[in-house]
């Protein structure tokens, strides 16, 4: 080894590479050699190693051979041979010549003819693999003043090598007659170019260029093409504006054919504390109310558009705030332009600490209705919402206490407001038993304030409670007991768990009080051994009963199976508070359950039901269940909901649909997929539909093709459902994206 203090060392250059070239798409292998030459001294040095060098006196000519190495700044190249003359100061490497720079970057060439300064130079047929996964390959190249111009070459993102190490083509390339990258600006420039897919020229692309590197920079991104029979054809075009490291802006034009054009922005930042977003959409278009289902109904034209702001930030390790604003100018405008298909907008903002064993929030929320027969007046604004948390170890007969203090008013527009506080305490108390029961004691006490006006305004009288300032004070006990039994079966572990629970509570006056939170009620799994079955703080179960119910779980290696079945029974005779249909409007309640079976990644199966007390009748029967790999599969989820319960009380009607899915790998990179939804509600579920129990609500299929570098597909979707101007029909989608360029 020979450490020599001569000038010679080769920046790693980013060069592209085109089909002309004689350099091979496949990685060349580096050339042998010897343990890596050591970083030298100072950047002035220049490491050298070699298996043989010459010098030649008489014409100041240093020769090089066998497995070459020269260090210098972080750049390392290897090489077969490296020849310096010193008159001249010119500098050629030849022979498999590779150039690693400190960033990861590898440069190959067959000849690499430099400058001992080291700042211009040429070089014939270089292919680099980018550190970042992109390459770029030229015929001939030259570097002047740190900035590199390429003469007929071309850049992809894609792999070149198949799974197998052996060559392929890429899946995507862009040619051009010239390219320039300014390492300074992190841009690559190209003349001339046109985009080849699969070998074939897709489309030229006068002008343009694309950041590398991490750091991004402004630019157009990939188009989206779409056709639907409201809009038309559909062509946007976004543009990405890098202001900052931690902040950008892209905006989008979109143009259609049959309506008028809109424009796009999203605007993202990440601060030291939390990040933030905005997304807005504008356009001046016509419209049709949301009620409105005749297509001869004359339209206005008006400013349309939709805003969606949100943002979370992380003060301190214990305090955080967060919110959302989501706001669309009319009920039709997400749908009409595919944006969203919500039903409602809610926008929120929420104050947060999360300690140790306590918790506090400071909240509120308002919602917009997009429904197309909801009173705007009578949707709730919730401002504020404060919530406290304590958690303690209870010193007197152990076991553990929540303390919780609640506060919320609710205000509209054109309704009935309501304001609420109260302050409770549950104690729990876990014990075993000699003989391995589980008991769990709980005890609860809770005193609530409420304040409400304008009552009449809501239409459910049992919701209304009576005006001015109501108390309700509330008690319950409750004791569970588990006992399972655990052993070998079927070639696994099982469990068997009888449960029996008893909650004792004393009448309330739940009716004197509104109901805001707790309207939506129903028996089910979930909620059979719950202290209170209602969904909120509104309304509380006070009655006497006893709830029995068998758990049973089978492990073993690559299945599993659990299973859960319950009733209660009222012990006491008063009335009840719970409406028909919700499986506990008698003393005996309806039989609720859920089965679940996994079978590896392979099979998942849950099954929900409830069955009628008296005729065993299904009451709700719901069905998920996925069967296939993550590339091939097959979903289905069904649900029929068919209660008898009173069209008055709100989302408690029945309905019957059914949700198909799934997709198939066809080849490795290509896939076919479709999903259907189906509204099977008739009138055995709703003695009033007028529904036919077969209206199809969404169709969807299409195919895919996804590799390393790139995403392509086409969708067609049929909806059959109109709201105003966002018409039912047919929307085709054309989507088509390329990895590791641009942005």
């Amino acid at each position: 080894m020979h450490s020599l203090s001569w000038a010679l060392a080769i920046p790693a250059a980013i060069v592209p590479f085109s089909s002309a070239v004689a350099q091979t798409l496949n990685t060349p292998a580096a050339p042998l050699a010897s343990a890596d030459t050591p970083t030298p001294a100072s950047d002035e040095e220049i490491a050298f190693s070699a298996d043989q060098l010459e010098y030649n006196s008489n014409s100041d000519v240093v020769t090089a051979t066998g497995n070459v190495q020269m260090v210098r700044e972080g750049n390392r190249l290897r090489a077969d041979g490296v020849t310096w003359e010193r008159k001249t100061g010119k500098v050629v490497a030849n022979g498999s010549v590779s150039i690693t720079d400190p960033e990861g970057n590898i440069a190959y060439g067959d000849r690499v003819d430099v400058t001992d300064t080291l700042k211009d130079g040429l070089v014939d047929n270089l292919l680099l693999v980018l550190e970042s996964g992109g390459r770029l390959a030229a015929v001939k190249a030259s570097r002047v003043n740190g900035v590199y111009r390429l003469d007929r070459a071309a850049y992809t993102g894609c792999s070149v090598q198949d799974s197998d190490g052996c060559p392929k083509e890429p899946s995507w390339q862009i040619k051009a007659v010239r390219v320039v990258y300014d390492p300074n600006r992190e841009r690559v420039t190209y003349k001339n170019a046109k985009i080849e897919l699969f070998g074939l020229p897709l489309l030229p692309l006068p002008g343009f260029s694309h950041p590398v590197g991490e750091g991004g920079g402004n630019g157009l991104l990939v188009p989206d093409l779409r056709y639907d029979r409201v809009n038309g054809l559909e062509a946007s075009l976004p543009y990405y504006i890098r202001i900052a490291p931690n902040r950008d802006l892209t905006i989008t034009p979109r143009i259609f054919s049959d309506a008028l054009p809109m424009v796009g922005a999203n605007y993202r930042a990440l601060l030291d504390k939390g990040a933030y977003q905005i997304t807005g959409y504008a356009t001046y278009g016509s419209r049709l109310p949301a009620s409105n289902v005749s297509p001869t109904v004359d339209s206005q034209k008006d400013l349309r558009g939709y805003f969606d702001a949100t943002g979370r930030f992380q003060l301190t390790p214990e305090w955080n705030v967060n919110g959302s604003i989501r706001v669309a100018s009319d009920r039709t405008f997400l749908r009409r332009y595919d944006i969203s298909r919500d039903d409602r907008l809610r926008s929120t903002l929420q104050a947060e600490r999360v300690g140790e064993k306590s918790y506090f929030s400071l909240s509120g929320w308002a919602t917009q209705t997009l429904r197309a027969n909801d009173d705007q007046g009578q949707v709730p604004i919730a401002l504020p919402i404060i919530d406290y948390r304590l958690r303690l170890a209870d010193p007197v007969l152990g076991g553990r206490i929540q303390l919780q203090a609640n506060s919320l008013a609710i205000t509209r527009t054109d309704g009935q407001d309501t304001q609420r506080a109260f302050a409770g305490a549950e104690w729990n108390l876990r014990k075993l038993t000699g003989l391995g029961q589980e008991v769990t004691f709980t005890g609860y006490l809770r005193g609530d304030v409420y304040h409400s006006d304008e009552n009449a305004l809501t239409q459910t009288v049992s919701y209304r409670g009576d005006s001015g300032w109501q108390a309700r004070g509330i008690a319950a006990a409750a004791v569970d007991v588990r006992w399972p039994f655990i052993g070998e079966a079927f070639g696994g572990t099982q469990r068997i768990t009888p449960r029996v629970q008893i909650v004792a509570a004393p009448r309330l006056a739940n009716l004197s009080v509104p109901n805001e939170d707790a309207r939506a009620v129903d028996l089910e799994d979930s909620n059979l051994f719950a202290l209170n079955r209602f969904s909120g703080y509104d309304r509380f179960e006070d009655s006497t009963r006893i709830t029995y119910g068998l758990e049973y779980q089978l492990n073993r290696s690559k299945l599993s199976v659990s299973t859960v079945i319950g009733q209660s029974y009222r012990l006491d005779k008063r009335p009840i508070l719970l409406p028909d249909g919700t499986g506990l409007s008698e003393r005996v309640s309806d039989i609720v359950g859920r089965t679940t079976v996994k079978f590896t990644d392979f099979v998942s199966f849950t099954h929900r039901y409830r069955l009628d007390k008296d005729s065993l009748a299904v009451r709700r029967n719901e069905v998920d269940a996925t069967v296939g790999t993550r590339k091939t599969y097959a979903t289905v989820g069904y649900l029929r909901l068919n209660r008898n319960a009173s069209a008055a009380l709100e989302d408690l009607q029945d309905r019957q649909e059914i949700r198909v899915g799934g997709r198939v790998q066809l080849t490795r990179f290509w896939s076919a997929f479709g999903s259907t939804v189906i509204d099977l509600t008739g009138t055995r579920e709703d003695p009033i539909s007028a529904a036919d129990g077969y209206q199809p609500v969404r169709h969807r299929i299409g195919v895919a093709y996804a590799d390393d570098c790139l995403e392509f597909g086409v969708t067609w979707r049929r909806d059959y459902r109109s709201t105003g101007d966002a018409r039912e029909g047919n929307t085709f989608l054309l989507r088509l994206a390329f990895r590791n360029l641009g942005i």
